[in-house]
């Protein structure tokens, strides 16, 4: 058994509920449930992040999606044990792309899912977040911190890069500069450092952050179900492209907001009032 299959066997084999769903009327929340290993990213926690997260961008009653942790971490990062399988079996017939396609369909898999869905994504930083579980953090479309969150550069004190995604979300943000700066000073950064850098978009009081993530839910929920959706790949896209591609990209998306009853009934009634 390889181990991608065995990892697999080992998240699908698990009775415990690793992560904790709960909906709402058109929201949901995902939390991270092992406390006690501040949500480290075993085998059962990633299977069934994924699991949870496909079955609610799939419900289009869902408008948002809430990520945090319980206890007092949002999550480490990657699980040690696992990366000590995968470099016990290194020389096995398939090297490192048996761990590649564990990365790339079950860390990458989840960040894909929360770029690439319609469903807007918030993550609610509750206490530290490191590695795998900081990049998940920062692909989402808004995230909250709490004044106990911290944004933990794991990844090279342990001879790692900047992954899933992380490298791509650091240097949009801070830079080229800055973003190694981070990765090589291996300093954590406080929440209110992190809302100075544009990493977080807001920052509240521990026993606020669920409140303040409500709040961005409402807010989300009010927009015209098609405005959400059209306007979250553009915008990602833009991240990229040159402004003549985006400008290009917005002259034919907007006229479609056009057609729609969300937008016609706005305007009349904005030119009805005035």
């Amino acid at each position: 058994m390889s181990v991608y299959q065995e990892l697999l066997r080992q998240g699908n084999a698990a009775t415990s509920d690793f992560v904790e769903v709960v909906r709402r009327e058109h929201s949901a929340v995902v939390t991270f449930n092992e406390p006690e290993r501040l949500n480290v990213l075993s085998a059962p926690l990633v299977v069934q992040t994924k699991a949870a997260l496909i079955d609610l961008v799939a419900d289009p009653a869902i408008r948002t999606v809430i990520l945090t942790g319980a206890g007092r971490g949002f999550s480490a990062g990657g699980d040690l044990k696992m990366m000590l399988l995968a470099e016990e079996h290194l020389l096995d017939a398939e090297g490192s792309t048996d761990i590649w396609r564990w990365i790339r369909y079950e860390f990458g898999g989840i960040a894909r899912l929360i770029a690439r869905s319609d469903t807007a994504f918030i993550a609610a930083l509750n206490g530290p977040a490191a590695g795998v579980g900081l990049a998940w953090a920062l692909t989402c479309d808004v995230v909250l911190a709490s004044e106990d969150a911290l944004i933990v550069p794991a990844f090279g004190r342990l001879g790692l890069l900047p992954e899933v995604g992380t490298s791509w979300a650091l240097t949009r943000r801070l830079g080229y500069q800055g973003a190694f700066a981070f990765f090589a000073g291996g300093e954590p950064m406080d929440a209110y450092r992190a809302l100075e850098l544009g990493l977080v978009q807001e920052v509240v009081a521990p026993e606020q952050l669920r409140t303040a993530a409500d709040r961005w839910c409402d807010r989300i929920a009010a927009l015209p179900s098609h405005a959400l959706a059209m306007a979250k790949p553009l915008l990602r896209q833009a991240a990229d492209a040159t402004w003549e591609s985006s400008i290009t990209m917005e002259e034919f998306a907007e006229p479609n907001c056009f057609t729609t009853g969300a937008f016609q009934r706005t305007v009349r009634r904005m030119t009805e009032q005035g």
